[in-house]
């Protein structure tokens, strides 16, 4: 059974601010700052919100391509975590990228939710931070 995660954004009250979650992120700011970067920069009409979620009681961000979910932010006690969530035509671009094996894999063994399946990744080095970026890229190509 896997470990449950400590979600660090429980308190309804507490408006997430960059300074906030810098303080929480500690050294990975950077990643997390690279990441945003890199969709804001190669990207058109890209923007992110944070917000508070009653199902999960916790807020989450929600990084968008006008009204396309690209993917949903997390914060964790140690890192944060990045999920995609992708329908099955997704699979070949994935199959045929150079994302690391586990990657395809847990896509093509992950649970459905009707006709997706997430991608969820711990971000804890520039590596996971270059996966996540093309992820990215794969997401905006879907139509």
């Amino acid at each position: 059974m896997a470990e449950k995660e400590e979600m660090i954004l429980s308190d309804r009250t507490v408006m997430p601010t960059d300074d906030y979650i810098f303080s929480i992120l500690g050294e990975k700011k950077i990643l997390w700052q690279n990441i945003i970067s890199y969709a804001t920069d190669n990207f058109k009409d890209i923007s992110g919100v944070w917000n508070y979620y009653n199902d999960g009681k916790q807020w989450l961000f929600k990084l968008t391509q006008k009204k396309k979910t690209i993917f949903w932010g997390a914060m964790l006690k140690d890192t944060f975590r990045i999920t995609f969530y992708f329908g099955d035509k997704v699979e070949s671009l994935l199959g045929n990228s150079d994302l690391p094996l586990k990657i395809k894999d847990d896509f093509k063994t992950s649970k459905r939710y009707g006709k997706i399946r997430p991608v969820s990744l711990k971000i804890f080095s520039a590596p996971d931070a270059e996966s996540v970026k093309k992820l990215i890229a794969i997401k905006i190509k879907l139509k």
